[in-house]
């Protein structure tokens, strides 16, 4: 399993040297399409324009006009510690790891130690369509699918212009340069892409919480990636992907600094014969470090020099020609993940008072089959995965200055898990379609979630390397209607249990632990509008879930930390040739920092704003605003000592394509 991937990767390479005439070509650069039965799981499709056109220029935040979608804090890419990037959806329960898998052209992008997204790898301009689909699912990699799945899809090749090149200058002294190059060498197709970001940041504690050492949130962050297709043949290419980048931010005093970087490579090979073929191999070298600084003596008190991790992974997919109406896919797939953290933790006196180590591996290798049947106005589908998995080679040790050693091995754990889907797409009238949609699904505790403690001054919060796998089960019905053109409502209803939630649950005074709560029952409503009319248009999506903690003692009942009852977002748009103005309004409602219930981030509502003025052909000023109406987004509560989120920010920028 560990060398698989490496092999994979390497053996769609010799294609690169083979040479076709390009008049019997078309390079595409796109995976195998979507297969007919996704409508049946309610996927939530946002075009290129939106995930490169909001106001925050990220596409996290474009991903927040699906309500339910959300990160563990209520802060961006620019001022959240990136090991608490997790994505989940549904209030199934915030977790700093992700619960939904997120897939950038089919392949996972969170981190192989902590799971958490990095998003400011994610460059809006080439990105086509992200496909939120809420609820477990399977297919390939489908292991990590527990709240649903993101999958992100980069612009055919043919859509990207020749050259682009993109400046941004907002408050807070933040700049954004971008370029992109789309190179024609032979009968292949080279897009390179570049992007740099910083600002000074703003001061993430309230003005009466502020003292000598507080700083503002820095942030300077770039990307380098180059995506390559090559044909083998008129059905056949091969796509290869890289990309290289760093992140460093502060956050809340002076030295808390921190820092992601990594190298990600990927192959796909893709064959759209009778026969379809998609294979894919890649490789992941990721690393992070942080420093604590304490909230009472202002000095380091934890130094977490590195946390090198290394992912690798792969699958084989094919759809016979099984005709009838049938889509039928059969795959196997596999996933490595390898990490260790050493790290220093500080005396008030400054001394290193122990050196810490620990770390461990996990893996997954899978397969699984899915079946879409069109039967007129009926769509059928259904799909089941067979997952061997393994936590492997765990350990914990620590050193003080007198020698003194303490060292832990955990054992070694394996096992088995079938989770499966089924759903159906009946379109009784042109104007209606109904759905119902059933699911299990499971994911495997992190390396992070495992072995490593960390500290949110001042609660200590303990790993624990017994923790079991989160295990879901849901389902649900929608409906959608199209009563006029242009006109589209949804409604959907769904019921989902997660047994063995991870959460960080309270032991003692400012002391938790990483544990497996007996389950997590949530039920709600999502609701969604898309109206256009002329040159308006008019975006809406709603959700309220109803989650609570299933367990003996105090936690029963309670609704699960970092998870809002109610989320909504709505842009009301407007288009005119190359003009075009768009606002944006999102409100999260209450939700609580702890599980305790004691610590509660009140609701809050955003203004945004976008305005694209045309200047000469192939320029374009831009006008964005965030938070216009300077609402304070409690991001963090810890018995009063309180983090905000992105203030009142203003852009200018300049966009230039030929």
């Amino acid at each position: 399993m560990r060398y698989a991937p490496v092999a994979l990767l390497l053996c769609p390479l010799p294609a690169f040297a083979q040479t076709v005439d390009p008049a019997d070509v078309v390079v595409r650069g796109t995976p195998l399409p979507a297969p007919p039965g996704a409508p049946a799981y309610g996927t939530v499709t946002i075009g290129a324009d939106r995930l490169a056109g909001d106001a925050a220029g990220r596409v996290e935040t474009a991903l927040a006009d699906v309500a339910g979608f959300q990160q563990f804090r209520r802060s961006d890419s620019r001022s959240a510690n990136p090991s608490a990037q997790g994505v989940t959806l549904r209030a199934l329960g915030g977790n700093a790891a992700s619960r939904a898998l997120v897939l950038l052209d089919g392949v996972p992008i969170a981190d192989p130690f902590f799971g958490f997204v990095p998003f400011n790898t994610l460059v809006g301009d080439q990105l086509s369509t992200a496909q939120v689909t809420r609820g477990g699912g399977t297919g390939a990699f489908g292991a990590g699918a527990l709240t649903g799945t993101v999958a992100l899809d980069s612009a055919a090749l043919g859509q990207l212009p020749a050259l682009s090149a993109r400046a941004d200058f907002g408050s807070f002294n933040a700049q954004r340069l971008a370029a992109g190059a789309t190179l024609r060498p032979g009968a292949g197709v080279l897009a390179l892409s570049g992007q740099w970001q910083r600002g000074d940041g703003f001061f993430t504690a309230p003005p009466d919480q502020r003292v000598a050492a507080s700083a503002r949130a820095r942030y300077q962050d770039w990307v380098l990636g180059a995506r390559a297709v090559v044909p083998i043949d008129s059905q056949s290419e091969v796509q290869a992907r890289l990309t290289l980048f760093r992140d460093d931010r502060t956050l809340r005093f002076a030295g808390a600094d921190s820092f992601s970087q990594g190298a990600d490579a990927s192959v796909r090979l893709v064959h759209r014969g009778r026969w379809q073929v998609e294979a894919l191999a890649y490789l992941q070298a990721r690393d992070f470090g942080n420093r604590v600084i304490s909230a009472t003596s202002f000095r380091l008190t934890l130094d977490q020099r590195a946390t090198p991790s290394l992912g690798l992974g792969g699958k084989l997919e094919l759809r016979p020609p099984v005709g009838g109406g049938h889509v039928l896919r059969l795959g196997v797939d596999g996933r490595y993940a390898q990490g260790q953290a050493p790290e220093d933790a500080y005396a008030p006196t400054g001394a290193v008072n122990a050196r810490r180590a620990l770390g461990g591996a996990t893996s997954l290798i899978g397969a699984y089959v899915e079946d879409d049947w069109v039967l007129g106005r009926l769509t059928l589908t259904g799909g089941v995965r067979v997952d061997r998995w393994a936590i492997t080679g765990g350990f914990f040790t620590e050193t003080t200055p007198a020698g003194a050693a303490t060292a832990r091995g955990f054992a070694d754990r394996q096992g088995a898990e079938v989770s499966g889907r089924v759903g159906l797409l009946w379109r009784p009238l042109p104007a209606l379609a109904l759905r119902a949609a059933g699911y299990t699904g499971f994911r495997l505790p992190t390396l992070n979630e495992l072995y490593r403690p960390f500290v949110v001054f001042p609660v200590t919060t303990q790993a624990n390397a017994a923790l079991d796998l989160e295990r879901l089960r849901g389902a649900e019905v929608g409906i959608e209607l199209t009563p006029a053109r242009g006109i589209t409502f949804s409604v959907t209803g769904f019921v989902n249990r997660l047994n063995g939630a991870i959460a960080n649950v309270t032991i003692g005074p400012n002391l938790r632990q990483r544990q497996n709560l007996p389950a997590i029952d949530a039920r709600g409503v999502e609701i969604g509008l898309d109206l256009r009319r002329g040159a308006w248009s008019l975006n809406a999506s709603y959700a309220h879930n109803d989650s609570r903690v299933v367990a003996r003692g105090p936690l029963d009942g309670r609704r699960p930390a970092q998870s809002p009852a109610d989320a909504l977002s709505a842009t009301l748009g407007w288009t005119r040739g190359r003009w075009s103005a768009s606002a944006t309004l999102r409100h999260t409602g209450r939700q609580f920092e702890d599980d305790l219930q004691t610590d509660a981030l009140p609701p809050a509502t955003t203004l945004d704003a976008v305005v694209r003025l045309p200047l000469l052909r192939g320029v374009e000023l831009s006008l964005r605003g965030e938070n216009l109406g300077d609402a304070a987004i409690v991001t963090r509560n810890a018995a009063g000592s309180i983090d905000l989120g992105t203030p009142r920010t203003l852009w200018i920028g300049l966009f230039v394509a030929g």
